[in-house]
Formats: C-alpha cells, structure tokens, sequence
C-alpha cells in the first residue's frame, strides 16, 4: 500500500507521509526537523537561577516548619 503524498505548508514541497517520519504531519521532512541553533530565551521558564531556587527552598521550609501561634 503506497503512503499518501502531502503538500508540505512551508514551502509547498510534495512528500511521502510514512508512518516513522518525524517531526509534523503536514511538513516535508527538511521543515519539521529543529533548528541546532534553537534554545531557550534568557527569561524562560526552565533556566537555572540559583537565587530564585534558593528562595523557593527557604520559603517552603518556612512554610513547613513554621510554628503555630
């Protein structure tokens, strides 16, 4: 059974969707595949900042260990 041929958004090239092709369904290969110069922004969420986990970890301790009044 042939794969069904696709118009890739992009750039309109016309591909072979098979079922181990990576990346999006309506991409050809070469678009869907990431850039190597792609990385996170400075102020994304999942950088490490060593001040900011620092205050986490007092403030929950305080949370956890506070004294009831």
């Amino acid at each position: 059974m042939p794969f069904p041929i696709k118009e890739c958004v992009v750039c309109g090239e016309e591909f072979e969707l098979r079922p181990d092709k990576p990346g999006f369904a309506n991409r050809c290969p070469s678009c869907s595949t990431p850039e190597a110069g792609d990385k996170p922004s400075e102020g994304d969420y999942r950088t490490d900042n060593a001040e900011l986990n620092e205050a986490r970890r007092k403030t929950m301790r305080e949370m956890l260990y506070k004294k009831e009044q």
